[in-house]
């Protein structure tokens, strides 16, 4: 110790003019150059909303990303999925970046898996159809000719962000895949593509500026940006608490939404060509079709079907099996507008169904849902075991044999380890079955009961990337949803902060909305990279079809997998692992 007492004593002795110089520039350069950068990030640059939310500090996040790979053996890898080259396709695929891998995964594949079947003469990609759609309610009216055997799953305005839903709406026009409302209602920002048209306007509630806030608008986009600009006009024309639920169109400088109180002749008699496909969710707490008394509004539910495809009754989520969770900072005066509740407080929705008490009554209640709208009619639900799914299955066939419309045109499935913006933490992790084993159950009772045919399977859980999406298909599903992936696509880096719980939100201003984290959302881009992250997942299913010798989506059935358990016991016919597995 004394030693280096002395050394020190001695050391401070000499002087390092150089180095101290050296130093302090260093240090103002640096000081310099964070200033630049920080006024860049937050008030300049338009390309990337994290760093314009966090400047200086959310470019950490882009060193560390791209340390992940040669650093993941001293700081783990994934551990929700099967590995992160998984979670990495998703990304690149929205971005559209080349979505191949080097060597081999980053992370073994689970030892215990669906896997496909390869073919002795396999196709060329060119030679599998381009042709991916799937018939919705082929006996309705207006049956529902999706394009696209992928869509949005349900997420509701609300636990998503304004901006956020406008892009996945966005995306999904460009892309030609369905878009699910969730149970939060049909909302403005679903019909983000529906332009404004002077000549077809009875139907919406119009505000127009003067001339002064159109220049003013015209002056702050110039300066600044468009969405600095709109902000401002909106502040400036709209005086009402929910300016929110208002659309802009920059053509005729007016905000304008559409007005559930005009009669229903105003509205469009056929769906208007410039909005995606939706699918309107109506959940527990009947969300944009109550009646001021809680119940059910007929001319509402009439009116918002002027806008979707179909209905989807949810009964349970794969996540909660309670009602839709929305906390009180979610609860804006436009959220609040579109469900008609009171704003900022805590919205939890009914854990039952109002007209889904028994089987029967909530048949009954689809029948006349497809009586008002002409339109095909499904219900959404989680599997627990094969009995209560045969429930389901015997009404169906019953109603079928009574030449009843009264059943639904499709069940969508959720799996046991589907996700949830906020949930409780103990269904989360214990109720319902993965969905395999649930699609299965589903496929093979209403073949059993002669009624396959009469019914669409919608499946959805953690697909992320084609070869989820294939295995699916060939157990039996008609169509997938997807949720986390669509919102990894749009920007999501999986922070965890989608309820706003404790005070924190979403750090990209996807699944929030607090207005500060939103203001940073990019709307275009997003929409561009959720249609791209679709258009991969086709393609990159074509290309699996292709080696599986299968020409068409249609033709894939549970011949072309395989399955290997941890064992390494391998079943060529998985028909015989589902059936040893669900005793």
């Amino acid at each position: 110790m004394e030693a280096l007492l002395d050394f020190k004593d001695a050391v401070s002795q000499f002087r390092f003019p150089l180095l101290f110089f050296l130093l302090q520039a260093s240090l103002i350069v640096f000081a310099l150059i964070s200033l630049v950068l920080f006024v860049y990030d937050r008030f300049i640059q338009r390309e990337d909303q994290l760093l314009i939310n966090y400047p200086l500090i959310g470019r950490m996040r882009y060193l560390f990303y791209l340390l992940r790979d040669p650093m993941r053996q001293y700081f783990g890898d994934e551990k929700f999925y099967e590995s992160f080259d998984k979670v990495k396709w998703v990304y690149d695929s929205a971005e559209r970046k080349a979505a191949y891998a080097s060597f081999s995964p980053g992370q073994p594949q689970k030892s215990a898996r669906l896997s496909i079947k390869n073919a002795n003469c396999v196709l060329n990609t060119e030679d599998v159809s381009e042709e991916f759609g799937v018939t919705f309610g082929q006996d309705s009216k207006h049956p529902f000719k999706a394009h696209s055997v992928l869509g949005r799953s349900a997420m509701s305005d609300g636990a998503i962000s304004p901006e956020g839903t406008r892009a996945f709406s966005k995306g999904a026009y460009l892309g030609g895949f369905p878009i699910n409302t969730g149970e939060g209602s049909l909302t403005s920002n679903f019909l983000y593509t529906h332009r404004y048209n002077p000549k077809n306007r009875d139907y919406l509630d119009v505000i127009e500026g003067t001339f002064f806030a159109k220049s003013v608008y015209l002056f702050v986009k110039f300066l600044l940006n468009a969405s600095a600009a709109e902000r401002v006009y909106r502040h400036m024309v709209i005086l009402s608490s929910d300016a929110e639920s208002y659309l802009f169109d920059e053509e005729h400088k007016v905000c304008y939404r559409v007005n559930w109180n005009a009669p229903l002749e105003a509205f469009p008699k056929e769906i208007p060509s410039d909005v995606p496909d939706i699918i309107f969710q109506i959940g527990s707490g009947l969300y944009g079709v109550r009646d001021k008394q809680g119940g059910f509004d007929e001319q509402r539910y009439i009116k918002s079907m002027r806008f979707a495809r179909m209905t989807e009754i949810k009964m349970a989520q794969g996540a909660k099996q309670t009602g839709g969770k929305l906390l009180a900072d979610k609860v804006s005066e436009a959220v609040a507008y579109y469900r008609g509740v009171e704003a900022h407080k805590d919205l939890f929705s009914p854990n039952r169904f109002p007209y889904g008490k028994t089987l029967e009554e909530l048949f009954d209640f689809m029948g006349r849902l497809k009586e008002l709208s002409d339109k095909p009619v499904g219900v959404k639900i989680v599997i627990s075991s094969k009995d209560t799914f045969l429930e389901y299955a015997s009404l169906i066939k019953k109603r079928v044999e009574e030449g009843s419309r009264a059943y639904p045109d499709f069940i969508t499935i959720d799996g046991g380890d589907g996700g949830s913006g906020a949930a409780p933490l103990e269904m989360m992790m214990t109720v319902g079955m993965v969905i395999a084993k649930a699609l299965y159950i589903a496929d093979m009772a209403l073949k059993e009961a002669g009624v396959r045919e009469k019914v669409k399977l919608i499946a959805s859980e953690k697909v992320l990337t084609p070869d989820d999406a294939i295995v699916l298909f060939g157990i039996g599903a008609d169509y997938v949803g997807i949720a986390r992936a669509f919102m990894m696509s749009a920007g999501c880096i999986r922070a965890r902060e989608c309820s706003g719980a404790h005070g924190r939100h979403c750090p990209v201003g996807l699944a929030t909305q607090d207005k500060k984290k939103r203001a940073s959302f990019l709307v275009e881009q997003k929409a561009r990279n959720v249609a791209s992250y679709h258009a991969q997942m086709i393609h990159g299913m074509q290309q699996l079809l292709a080696i599986m010798g299968v020409d068409h989506i249609s033709k894939l059935n549970k011949s072309h997998l395989i399955f290997k358990d941890h064992a390494g016991k391998t079943y060529m016919n998985v028909d015989n692992y589902f059936e040893e597995m669900l005793v």
